[in-house]
């Protein structure tokens, strides 16, 4: 079992950076494979960003491919996301995911627990 909780959203100009967190509770994060997900008014869930349970390979959406970077400390059980160059288009619900898994997955359904969610707003 595994506990995932987001924080670290809020709203930013366009062109600015947000750090997003994910505190991991329960036992062996580090067996765990990562991702972020976002979900936009209207729209479904989709993969932005995803990384190994060692974070030695990582793999990006190609609307954010060069502008966020994901990484994880698996001694202190965070994953992150550093979001620069933000744009409108970014404007979602961003949620954090794990699996069992030592390699990474991009589809939602692959995935075994969930966040909560942390609201990023890029205004224009």
């Amino acid at each position: 079992q595994l506990q995932l909780s987001e924080s670290g959203g809020r709203l930013v100009q366009t062109g600015g950076s947000l750090r997003l967190s994910c505190a991991a509770s329960g036992r062996d994060f580090s067996s765990y494979a990562m991702g972020w997900f976002r979900q936009a008014p209207g729209r479904e869930r989709e993969f932005v960003a995803a990384i190994t349970w060692s974070g030695s390979n990582s793999h990006y959406a190609d609307s954010v491919q060069g502008r966020f970077a994901i990484s994880r400390d698996n001694a202190q059980n965070i994953l992150y996301l550093q979001m620069n160059n933000l744009k409108p288009d970014d404007t979602a619900v961003y949620y954090c995911a794990a699996v069992l898994s030592t390699w990474y997955y991009t589809g939602t359904h692959n995935y075994d627990y969930w966040g909560q969610g942390t609201q990023v707003t890029v205004s224009s």
